[in-house]
């Protein structure tokens, strides 16, 4: 009997120190890193059961701020936490409060306040009010179920660098379904970033439904195989496609913009069009024979611009893109678009002639051909208060006057793009193609297109060029890293592809450069 009362009192005792709950410690050194992090000192904030989350009254997406953060509180901490709107200025203990101050300096910035009786995000907007949640929500430790949070009092103050901050993924040479291009909207948000460039269409799939070119989506996006390996001469003779509906773009657009994400759509054009022309061989050159493409690289057969019925089509489509998407900028591509066809074609050559399109002793009467094309698409995009974004190819001929450049071949198109005074995103392959491998060692690595970008390299990515004057560097909107999916065949290839690098880019789009002084190669992470 004296044993069993032992052996009670030993897992009675067990039980009361499991019961106890476990202190863990809220961290600041959050990423990307806030411009100002200040530790007053004093009590620190516990994060309870009790803790509610109040946001103004009548402001739904206020409202939407506070479930995102009772939500991913949860995630964390294994409990529901409540939300409730507030009336006036007396918000009551031990809770966070989200707060709009129209005084403050700029739209996204905010200020996160952790007092022993109160955490208060403040913004300027809703979107500010966000990221703050964004760094309350990643200083919090990721796993701290059936624990006691500890934050230390705190005064964070902190606002981006750049207004532009995004992310590409190519979604036309593999697919992926609607559900993990959610996620990775989460990843990005995560991260601080605002903008999700969608490539949608390219020479291997067409993936928007077209109401009013249904063979795109009918035809355009299946290609009949795939090659093998490194574009060799072998197929795997199986049929791939897929499109999103015009539906599941429009919930795409919804779930990104709930998390302060533009979505920008990118229809590649005139080069990259094989998937269209697989559908209406009447829109090129030669009439073909065309197919949606299986191989990977640059082709000769672009759209033919001579032919009116063509530049109709792509003008028809652009506005079918706009009545989908409603972010300011769309981008049009206007890379890797050979001239060969267009230097044999009768009605390139006449369009030449008739449009007065000379060559000089930098470009080609057809390098103005191809500018034609893009002042006449961005005509149609600024006429219904858009703006165009183009690859920095588009600075070969007479760039359209009011377009934005996306430099990717290196610096130099966006310092040239600046010093014309026209506005530019930085997407140098030298830093920012995360399709790239992150090791030298590639003998174990998926087959990859090449190339070599570690996490420092990307950190070490400095996206305002210091020969630009003052006046030039205000033209820099941003920068953007790149996911090319020829040799991405899944989303789990794509997460390995995106992390960690992403984290290196979210500092170099959002922290001031002289904050990020302290650079660590991926091997020191892991050692």
């Amino acid at each position: 009997m004296l044993k069993l009362k032992h052996i009670f009192l030993f897992f009675l005792a067990m039980t009361l120190i499991s019961c106890q709950t476990e202190e863990k410690k809220a961290n600041y050194a959050v990423i990307p890193l806030p411009q100002e992090v200040v530790l007053k000192g004093g009590n620190p904030f516990v994060l309870s059961q009790s803790t509610a989350i109040l946001y103004p009254a009548d402001n739904e997406v206020m409202q939407r701020n506070a479930d995102f953060l009772a939500l991913y509180l949860q995630e964390s901490m294994g409990k529901p936490f409540s939300t409730h709107p507030y009336e006036t200025k007396e918000n009551g203990r031990s809770n966070i409060v989200l707060e709009l101050d129209p005084q403050m300096d700029t739209e996204e910035g905010y200020s996160l306040n952790v007092e022993a009786e109160q955490i208060t995000i403040c913004g300027k907007s809703e979107k500010g009010v966000f990221y703050g949640i964004q760094t309350l929500r990643k200083a919090i430790p990721a796993e701290a179920k059936n624990a006691k949070v500890i934050l230390p009092a705190v005064q964070i103050t902190d606002a981006p660098r750049f207004g532009y901050r995004g992310m590409h993924l190519d979604v036309s040479r593999h697919f992926f379904d609607v559900d993990f291009v959610k996620k990775y909207i989460d990843i990005l948000a995560l991260h601080n970033l605002n903008v999700f460039h969608w490539h949608l269409t390219d020479d291997q799939g067409w993936r928007i439904e077209s109401k009013k070119y249904p063979r795109l989506t009918e035809f355009g996006s299946k290609r009949n195989r795939t090659v093998i390996g490194r574009n060799s001469q072998e197929y795997d003779e199986t049929p791939y496609g897929g499109y999103y509906t015009q539906e599941q773009i429009k919930d795409v657009i919804t779930y990104a913009a709930d998390r302060f994400i533009d979505v920008i759509p990118e229809v590649d054009l005139p080069g990259h069009m094989l998937a269209v022309l697989a559908c209406y061989p009447e829109f090129g050159c030669t009439g073909g024979p065309y197919e949606v493409c299986p191989r990977w690289g640059i082709f000769e057969d672009v759209l033919c611009i001579g032919n009116e019925d063509t530049m109709v089509f792509l003008e028809n489509i652009i506005e079918e893109v706009m009545d989908l998407f409603p972010s300011t900028y769309i981008h049009i591509g206007g890379d890797e678009a050979p001239r060969v066809r267009w230097e044999k074609c009768p009605k390139c050559q006449a369009r030449i002639k008739a449009e007065n399109l000379k060559a000089d002793n930098r470009h080609t009467a057809e390098d103005r051909l191809q500018s034609y094309c893009m002042k006449r698409i961005e005509k149609r995009i600024n006429d219904r208060g858009r703006q165009m974004i183009g690859w920095d190819e588009i600075l070969e001929g007479d760039i359209a006057p009011n377009a934005v450049v996306m430099s990717w071949r290196g610096l130099e198109g966006g310092i040239e793009a600046a010093q014309l005074g026209h506005d530019v995103i930085m997407v140098p392959t030298s830093h920012a193609y995360f399709d790239y491998y992150q090791t030298t060692d590639t003998e174990y690595e998926p087959l990859g297109i090449g190339g070599f970008i570690d996490v420092e390299k990307v950190y070490s990515l400095e996206p305002v060029p210091s020969v630009l004057t003052e006046e030039q560097k205000v033209h820099i909107l941003g920068v953007q890293a790149n996911i090319w999916t020829e040799y991405i065949p899944d989303s789990d290839r794509i997460e390995y592809k995106l992390l960690p690098r992403l984290a290196a880019l979210s500092e170099v789009q959002w922290t001031q450069p002289e904050k990020r002084t302290i650079k660590i190669s991926l091997k020191d992470c892991l050692n």
